[in-house]
């Protein structure tokens, strides 16, 4: 049995690998974010006392199949790392010759380059325009101006059930099982903490859709 020290070293050279399946009519990429604890105390200690000045947090970004809930894109930043830089690193993880249909994310996905990515990428960028937004020229806007003008003429609520918006939340539950695998770490350097929060979530997450699939079966 290895020690702690030698786990942590180990755990430094670990491939982090997703499994998945390919999209038979074209990917449907949803895309969300959230934090993870690495330093600081719990939620009672911060709220009796404040938070600490140390308290420091990773950003764990997925991007998730709408149609077989698998993880499809992943990315860990540091705390002050956006959503919008990381829409081309997730939308340039899924393998060349699979379609992308379209790249489905909230407001904060809402720049220029995230629009210009989904564009190289051939993929329609389903993201709800600013209030009041303007169009845009160039063809890589051209998917963003028909969303504004569809808003304006037709409300937000038309335009997202016509464009599919409402599927994110199938993004947001699967964050939610991500989180509750554990929503800290215990490793001091960025490499470690990688492989500490994505290696063991991305084994467990593939059993526990088969589990609830299995489960729907049997209630049928």
């Amino acid at each position: 049995m290895p020690d702690y020290s030698t786990v942590c070293r180990r755990q430094n050279s670990l491939n982090v690998q997703v499994h998945y399946r390919a999209s038979e009519k074209g990917l449907h990429l949803l895309a969300e974010s959230t934090g993870i604890k690495f330093l600081g105390e719990g939620e009672w200690k911060t709220k009796k006392h404040g938070a600490e000045r140390r308290r420091q947090w990773r950003k764990v970004h997925l991007g998730v199949d709408a149609q077989r809930l698998q993880i499809r894109a992943i990315a860990v930043t540091t705390n002050e790392v956006g959503d919008s830089p990381m829409a081309a690193d997730l939308l340039g993880q899924i393998p060349s010759n699979e379609e992308i249909a379209s790249f489905t994310g909230d407001g904060a996905y809402n720049t220029q380059d995230v629009h210009k990515a989904c564009y190289l990428q051939e993929a329609i960028p389903i993201i709800p325009p600013r209030k009041g937004a303007k169009l845009r020229k160039g063809v890589a806007f051209a998917h963003r101006n028909e969303a504004v003008k569809a808003c304006r003429q037709l409300g937000r609520a038309i335009w997202k059930r016509w464009s599919g918006y409402h599927r994110r939340s199938l993004v947001v539950t699967k964050m939610n099982c991500f989180k509750r695998l554990g929503e800290r770490v215990m490793a001091r350097t960025f490499e470690r903490q990688v492989t500490e929060s994505l290696q063991p979530k991305l084994k467990l997450l593939p059993l526990s859709n088969a589990l609830n699939a299995s489960s729907k079966l049997i209630h049928i």
